[in-house]
């Protein structure tokens, strides 16, 4: 399995008790999707490799006890630390106004009036706020990704309508002007 063929899950953590069971604190807020997971693929030393599940159980809302099938001391201490990925596939379908971070990067955001706002080159959603990182015209632009100010996706033709609050790429226009 290709890293590029997987969606990040989230990393395991820590043991969890003495049966060699470990701790899986996942990035998603859908927790519930993952409840029936039969394997996952954890990365050690750059190698994506399979370990088959045995048991889980949820410890918290986004964290998962696992127990591997024919685990050894060695294969759990090995997989501390590590980050998880599944394959793309088993990602559920989207649809409406809902979409996954990682199939938006090239997507156009038009605001209500279906102008260009810029392309998305990256999402950062390493902070509290996440938000688009767009290129309009050579320009870097900014913007909060706000589920509610998402109009309309549209994967057929890469746009998202989003309602942009009046003002915020003036502010971008305006400073792309001094640096002329």
């Amino acid at each position: 399995m290709r890293k590029e063929d997987c969606y990040f899950l989230g990393k395991i953590t820590r043991r969890h008790g003495l049966a060699g069971n470990v701790i899986l604190k996942m990035d998603t807020d859908q927790p519930e999707f993952y409840k029936n997971l039969e394997s996952i693929f954890v990365e050690i030393n750059g190698i994506l490799v399979p370990f088959f599940i045995n048991k889980l159980g949820f410890s918290k809302r986004d964290t998962l006890n696992i127990s591997f099938k024919n685990s050894t001391e060695a294969l759990v201490d090995q997989s501390i630390g590590r980050n998880v990925f599944l394959p793309m596939e088993t990602l559920p379908p989207l649809s409406g106004t809902k979409f996954y971070y990682h199939e938006v990067i090239g997507f156009e955001i038009l605001d209500q009036d279906g102008k260009s706002c810029g392309i998305i080159k990256e999402i950062n959603d390493y902070i509290a706020q996440h938000y688009f990182i767009l290129n309009l015209n050579g320009k870097e632009v900014i913007i909060p990704v706000i589920k509610d100010w998402v109009l309309e996706v549209s994967r057929e033709e890469k746009t998202i309508k989003m309602q942009v609050p009046e003002g915020l790429l003036d502010v971008y226009l305006i400073n792309s002007k001094k640096d002329e």
